[in-house]
């Protein structure tokens, strides 16, 4: 049985979410976890010096958030009907990432799904920043979904990869796992750099071969440019229902996240993104 950890701030997107995730998942046994955190706007002064019951408002925020979990997983048993899925709502004060990468590592969570944008998030920006904390600490791999994504089986994965990681200690058996069981070709995306790949990197691409062997895959290389237009271009020519990667400092995610001219790039992604945690985590 899969555990996975949906966040929600009871907003459409946070729904969006949730539903890929169900849909994503209907013939597998998963145990969710429906997870709100409430952190009340005077918890910087008083609150912190005295409990929730003392001041009266923690109690407003945690009735208030149990009440929509409850009304979420309900929502999604009237929909859904699916017997494969039990639903555990989780309402705690404290702030949402610290809250997931807790109850990730507590729970053994195999995945997080969530979107990745809040009530709030602004069109231009690419993750929000839950999302981006959330990928940079979380010790598994977690599934960001674009606001008005719609569900669509993954039959087409973008995998882009330097071929500088020893894969045979990632947590790539998610990525291999969603392919097999939705027959899914994963395209293995390699940006040169304009030098020779090391002896290394030579290495890890046939041990990832290997890996991939009873999965449709196929091997792309592109000349060099920046991963990112490497990745637009792709896109562009070939189906894409899935982004994969995982965190290295090597590869773009870290200036993704840092630099606003990712904007100006183009990076826009409107499909589901996967992102794998490093095997040094």
């Amino acid at each position: 049985m899969k555990t996975i950890i949906l966040p929600t701030d009871f907003s459409q997107n946070a729904y969006n979410a949730v539903t890929y995730a169900l849909e994503l998942f209907e013939e597998e046994e998963c145990r969710f976890f429906l997870v709100n955190t409430y952190t009340p706007a005077i918890y910087q002064s008083e609150y912190i010096l005295h409990s929730p019951g003392q001041i009266g408002m923690g109690d407003v925020y945690q009735t208030f958030s149990m009440e929509h979990l409850d009304e979420l997983k309900k929502k999604l048993e009237r929909r859904f009907k699916n017997p494969r899925h039990t639903f555990i709502t989780h309402s705690v004060f404290n702030l949402l990432v610290d809250e997931i990468i807790d109850l990730a590592k507590k729970e053994e969570v195999d995945m997080v799904i969530m979107g990745t944008q809040g009530a709030t998030g602004a069109k231009e920006i690419f993750l929000g920043s839950h999302t981006v904390h959330v990928i940079k600490k979380a010790p598994c791999p977690v599934l960001a979904i674009p606001a008005n994504c719609k569900y669509e089986e993954p039959k087409a994965i973008l995998f882009p990869t330097d071929y500088e990681i020893d894969y045979q200690h990632t947590k790539l058996s998610v990525l291999m796992d969603l392919a097999s069981r939705h027959n899914a070709k994963i395209n293995v995306l390699h940006v040169s750099t304009g030098f020779e790949l090391t002896e290394e990197q030579e290495g890890n691409r046939k041990s990832l071969s290997k890996m991939f062997n009873e999965l449709p895959h196929e091997f792309h290389d592109l000349p060099s440019q920046e991963i990112i237009a490497g990745i637009n271009g792709f896109k562009s020519k070939s189906k894409v229902d899935l982004l994969a990667m995982i965190q290295n400092k090597h590869t773009f995610l870290e200036r993704l996240f840092i630099e606003p001219i990712i904007k100006k790039i183009g990076f826009h992604v409107t499909i589901p993104f996967l992102v794998m945690p490093h095997p040094n985590k």
